[in-house]
């Protein structure tokens, strides 16, 4: 349970422990190791699911867009259940409940259920502000009871949902920290000293190269050991072509334009994003048909994994419970067992397995572009060229899908979200993070880098979005 209080004055607790936080995150593992029984050298293969949730938060809370009081946009849902797939809002709250009680069903019948659970911040702030403080009690009751410790992983995250490669790297750092203050204000600093995977929105991986760098050092400096990360967002440095060996881990290295290099442990989600692979336990069933590999000169599982919405989908909605139940029922006490990411690394470990022994990829297009760069030379004319060289080449990143682009057409919400990160930065040079004042501006902050403001295109998304950076630019013009 957490002694520090999960709101101050109606604003998130997301800031003002850091350094707590960070002593926290200082504490060594193994975290997961003594409650794991599985015997790592006679299983053939094992798998894991990860379920990310989110809902963003929205001015809809009243009938005037610049007036409208800043609600989970499930309860808008909610108060309009008539519109459009609003009628899901029920059933999106249930499976933001149901997992915790699935692993205790299921370990109270002697399983050994496994489940990585990416929740944002956006929805950690929106569920209890809109009445639905059980869903965070349910999840509390398997997060801090011992009983469950090797049984839920939870994953780091950006608190506002946002996306990397389109967000200032320095409230990129801001979003994270917010996350880990926030998650231990609701679940205890001993369970966040246990968050050492993290899960990026959209899984979009920045392939810009000092954006690549400080995405790696936020979230080494943060204390995490690894990320997980899409195939088709990374290439190999020899060839340039896709990872060879995916069902390892992998050591993600991303080199900034001063030469410069940050690495982190990459644990590989292999094919597209499509619910159906985690709500019909396609890991499982994928991992059923693989055998040892060697690595480092060990004989090792190979781990499938797989990461999907935990709540969008009628799969996800109808399917996934009979599906989670029955695989984890089945592989439990078998050859091919569940596993969440830190507890196989840390199994790996202790076979004297290093991070320096994993084989290297790096972010997608890093080849051709520093066959075209040197460090100290002009790195917008490098990119020209490559564009020139070959044209499917991009500096926007890579994430589940490559035909949504986060930065294109939306230039009336990036304009306004650059000018408050700015403004933020000017203004609370000498405000501590402690400061009302600060922890509001925050919020604003992170709110107006949501990525769903631009997923769906010109609308209401990017309106809301728009109107949620006029009032952080407001705050810290006026407020300040």
């Amino acid at each position: 349970m957490s002694d520090i209080p999960e709101t101050i004055e109606g604003w998130p607790n997301f800031c003002g422990e850091e350094t707590r936080v960070e002593e926290t995150m200082r504490r060594k593992g193994p975290f997961y190791l003594p409650d794991s029984r599985i015997d790592f050298n006679r299983v053939n293969s094992a798998w894991g699911v990860a379920l990310h949730m989110q809902q963003p938060l929205i001015p809809a809370g009243g009938g005037d867009i610049r007036t409208a009081e800043i609600i989970s946009n499930l309860k808008d849902m909610m108060d309009h259940p008539d519109i459009g797939d609003n009628h899901n809002a029920s059933v999106f709250h249930w499976c933001y409940k149901r997992i915790a009680e699935f692993v205790a069903e299921l370990a109270g019948h002697g399983k050994a259920p496994r489940v990585m659970l990416d929740y944002s911040g956006c929805l950690f702030y929106g569920l209890p502000r809109m009445g639905l403080h059980d869903v965070i009690d349910s999840l509390r009751g398997v997060t801090c009871d011992r009983r469950y410790a090797g049984n839920i992983e939870w994953l780091g995250c950006a608190w506002g949902h946002a996306v990397a490669p389109s967000t200032p790297v320095q409230d990129y750092r801001l979003q994270v920290k917010a996350w880990q203050q926030h998650f231990a204000a609701l679940f205890g600093f001993d369970a966040l000293a246990r968050v050492r995977g993290f899960s990026p929105a959209e899984m979009a991986l920045p392939n810009h190269p000092d954006v690549a760098y400080e995405f790696v050092k936020t979230l080494k400096d943060a204390g995490f050991l690894w990320v997980m990360l899409q195939e088709h967002s990374l290439e190999l440095p020899g060839d340039g072509k896709g990872p060879d060996r995916p069902y390892v881990p992998n050591r993600l290295v991303c080199r900034n334009a001063k030469g410069e290099e940050a690495s982190i442990i990459a644990l590989i989600k292999t094919q597209g994003s499509d619910t159906k692979l985690v709500a019909q336990m396609q890991p499982y069933y994928e991992a059923k048909s693989k055998q040892r590999e060697t690595l480092a000169g060990r004989s090792i599982p190979p781990f499938v994994c797989q990461i999907g919405d935990g709540e969008n989908g009628g799969v996800m909605m109808n399917e996934f419970p009979a599906m989670f139940r029955q695989a984890m029922s089945e592989a439990s006490g078998s050859p091919t067992p569940a596993m969440n990411g830190t507890e196989y690394l840390e199994h790996l470990f202790s076979l004297g397995v290093g991070e320096d022994d994993l084989p290297v990829v790096q972010p997608k297009w890093s080849k051709l572009l520093f066959e075209n760069y040197r460090p100290g030379g002009d790195l917008a004319k490098a990119i020209e060229e490559c564009k020139r060289i070959d044209g499917r080449f991009s500096m926007e990143g890579g994430s589940w899908t490559n035909n949504i682009s986060w930065t294109r057409g939306y230039d009336n919400v990036l304009g306004p979200m650059e000018k408050a990160s700015a403004l933020f930065a000017e203004k609370t040079k000498n405000i501590p993070s402690s400061d009302i004042r600060y922890r509001k501006a925050l919020f604003h902050l992170l709110c107006s880098q949501t990525s769903c403001y631009r997923y769906w295109g010109q609308g209401i998304w990017t309106d809301y979005g728009a109107e949620i950076c006029r009032r952080a630019i407001d705050i810290l013009t006026y407020d300040l």
